[in-house]
């Protein structure tokens, strides 16, 4: 998918808008979340100082961050720069406001690859129509592609006996996002394949999900969703070294 190219105005902007943010460069790069507090057009923004591991990610005047929101159904970048941070009062940080930004909308249920590992579980509240012949422990297998609205799992093992119909709870990783765990589906499709089993499955959001964040917040849905935006996009000069 080719990204939009726009002027920077506020109207991506949003007091409370939730920032994904890529800061510093290189192998020293921290994957962080933050949420928009305020900003002066055309000079800087101001959100919260972002923490990493229980510790403020260093954010020393001029390091580079890479600014990502999803805004109106479509994903925003731009590059920027610390300005100034602070600590006392509040921890915050000043960002250089955006000279140029990149806008990618969402497709519909678009469908990109993964190659993770997960693990599959049975429904363990009695109403379950997939039985693992050795109960209730999981069975390995690997995301082959995701999207929005479900994903593709091969499983290698044949012990796994499913039927179109089964629910089943998922625990995987969004690379660079979380860990997600005890997501609901429905297998929709079942193939075989030389010897494995591939399995369609849509998932069914019911709050009870689980992510545990590598730096940033949301739901289980909005995660998944920046996944897959990310995978569709290739930015190759929004790096966090490019010049605001």
């Amino acid at each position: 998918m080719e990204p939009e190219h726009a002027p920077a105005h506020s109207s991506i902007l949003k007091v409370g808008l939730p920032l994904q943010l890529v800061i510093g460069s290189g192998q020293d790069k921290v994957n962080c979340g933050s949420t928009l507090l305020g900003w002066k057009e055309r000079v800087w923004l101001i959100c919260e100082w972002p923490f990493h591991f229980g510790q403020a990610v260093p954010c020393e005047t001029g390091t580079p961050c890479l600014v990502r929101s999803m805004v109106a159904g479509k994903l925003v970048a731009y590059p920027s720069e610390v300005c100034m941070a602070q600590m006392s009062p509040l921890p915050l940080l000043y960002l250089a406001f955006p000279r140029k930004t990149e806008e990618i909308h969402l497709r519909k249920d678009a469908r990109v690859a993964s190659n993770e590992p997960l693990l599959l579980m049975q429904d363990t509240h009695g109403g379950a129509t997939l039985a693992l012949s050795n109960g209730a422990t999981p069975i390995g297998g690997l995301l082959q592609d995701l999207s929005l609205s479900g994903c593709r799992i091969i499983l290698q093992s044949s012990r796994a006996d499913v039927v179109m119909g089964a629910t089943v709870y998922l625990e995987f990783e969004l690379i660079g996002i979380g860990h997600v765990t005890h997501l609901a589906g429905t297998i929709k499709n079942i193939a075989e394949c030389d010897g494995a089993l591939a399995l369609g499955v849509e998932f069914r959001f019911n709050g009870k999900e689980i992510i545990e964040y590598r730096g940033w917040g949301g739901s289980v849905q909005k995660a998944i969703e920046y996944a897959v935006m990310q995978r569709q996009s290739d930015w190759g000069f929004l790096t966090p070294t490019s010049e605001p």
